[in-house]
């Protein structure tokens, strides 16, 4: 496929007008290439190509429109920092349409109907952080929305300085989020929410199509996926920052990359969002939020399905659904292939002593990946090692009910514990040289994030621990 015969479809258009907002995009001042991800273009089988195809640019600066389309921002609510917000809506996004079951969304391209004050836009430095953590979770294994490309501009915007606008094309299976269940339900629009959980039984649980039970049914599944995915952030130290409820997919994906890290130095309280100033999104309280947020989903849920039953899934949730689901993930990390009851205690000693040993997470996991018995080099990235030490003769002892040869568990732990992973220093040093008008090591970065695993000997300086002067970047959600 190439721009003269992408044919996009707008199902969601299907649905009433409330739902959404018909839309043209605003363009921005004399737009250029700043990257075009050519394994997202694989998924929607676009030629690879179009990358020097000037229509290209004109497709995110929304001046040249596929077959099919028809922009449209989607209405939603949510709760934001744990209070609800009744008017939310796509205030910076525009969606295009889908093709291949991906639907394509221009982010920054102008206000809509749900902007309020703000100007649509979106900077080119938060554009460059969601294009290439998107790509980065993907190759780490973890459910998300994807970028098939982004573009600056001449274009000005004011957030704390005077920036230049970009345009990010987003990827999707479904934009469907909590919040807009939550809407529905609390305008008393209940016709309208039973027709939305239809449309998600159609776009993203097509196999309970003819199920009597499919309500409950998807929000049973809803739930799994939002544990497992948790669960995959937790082990990688990936904080998102902002798990508000409109910022929750229906599908369990990573969705609204804003001010996102990977943590250096092992925190458990890690805050990345200098706008948290309780901490309510720190790194530790993710799964307790993705619980609440679940709760009020159920809440949203409560005229089509039992409240009794999905109260029922939320205890399992706490009980067993989330923490199996995360030391299943850990189990991994550690090179664990045998289930015991007991790993869910090695578990809770590991993160104990992370957090007290003042040590890079990724690096920790990574050398732990060739550990054969010798814990110096263990020892050697750790501000305290003998708070590893106690907990290495834990896990020499647990090692022991393994049955598998120590060579064949470094493989799969070399293949399961990221040597690089796009810390917030990276990024940003990929932003400042952005910014001067060099985009190389955008393309730099996004190799990077496409081969987290492998040994890539010219950029080892990347795979280290964080310098002390670059760690714990703070950001906030304006962008």
């Amino acid at each position: 496929m190439n721009l003269n015969n992408m044919t996009l479809e707008t199902s969601y258009l299907s649905l009433d007008e409330e739902f959404y907002k018909l839309t043209d995009p605003q363009p921005l001042d004399e737009p250029y290439l700043i990257s075009f991800n050519k394994n997202a273009a694989k998924l929607i089988d676009l030629d690879s190509s179009t990358e020097q195809d000037p229509r290209f640019v004109e497709l995110l600066n929304g001046t040249f429109s596929p077959k099919g389309s028809h922009p449209f921002a989607m209405c939603y609510a949510g709760h934001q920092f744990g209070h609800y917000n009744p008017w939310l809506g796509d205030g910076r996004a525009l969606n295009l349409g889908s093709t291949s079951g991906w639907n394509l969304q221009l982010k920054g391209s102008g206000d809509t109907h749900y902007s309020a004050s703000a100007d649509g836009r979106a900077a080119v430095r938060s554009s460059i952080r969601e294009y290439l953590m998107s790509e980065a979770m993907h190759h780490l294994g973890i459910p998300t929305t994807r970028a098939l490309g982004i573009i600056g501009s001449k274009s000005k915007i004011i957030r704390s300085k005077m920036e230049n606008a970009a345009i990010v094309m987003r990827m999707s299976t479904s934009w469907v989020r909590f919040g807009t269940f939550e809407y529905f339900f609390h305008m008393g629009e209940h016709a309208k929410l039973e027709a939305l959980a239809e449309y998600v039984i159609s776009e993203s649980y097509p196999h309970l199509k003819d199920d009597e039970d499919r309500f409950f049914k998807m929000f049973c599944e809803i739930v799994d996926r939002t544990a497992s995915t948790v669960s995959k952030w937790q082990g990688v130290g990936f904080n998102h920052g902002v798990m508000n409820t409109d910022n929750m997919s229906i599908e369990g994906l990573t969705i609204d990359y804003g001010p996102f890290a990977m943590m250096d130095d092992f925190n458990y309280n890690y805050v990345c969002n200098q706008s948290d100033r309780v901490g309510r999104y720190s790194y530790g309280e993710q799964p307790n939020i993705s619980y609440w947020n679940l709760t009020m989903l159920s809440i949203a849920f409560s005229k089509i399905v039992s409240k009794d039953r999905m109260e029922k899934k939320l205890e399992d949730y706490g009980a067993f659904i989330f923490p199996n689901a995360y030391v299943g993930v850990m189990r991994e990390k550690m090179g664990l292939y045998i289930e015991l009851d007991s790993d869910a205690d090695l578990v809770e000693k590991i993160v104990v002593a992370l957090h007290e040993a003042y040590v890079d997470h990724t690096l920790f996991f990574r050398i732990l990946s060739r550990y054969d018995g010798d814990r110096s080099p263990l020892y050697d990235i750790a501000m305290d090692p003998v708070v590893l030490d106690n907990w290495l003769k834990l896990y020499d002892k647990r090692l022991l009910e393994e049955s598998g040869s120590q060579q064949k568990r470094q493989e799969l732990m070399l293949s399961t514990n990221p040597k690089y992973v796009l810390k917030n220093y990276m990024i940003q040093k990929a932003i400042v040289l952005a910014e001067a008008g060099d985009y190389s090591m955008v393309e730099t970065l996004k190799h990077i994030a496409e081969n987290p695993y492998a040994e890539l000997p010219e950029y080892e300086h990347f795979s280290g621990d964080t310098p002390e002067e670059d760690k714990n970047i703070g950001l906030s959600c304006s962008s």
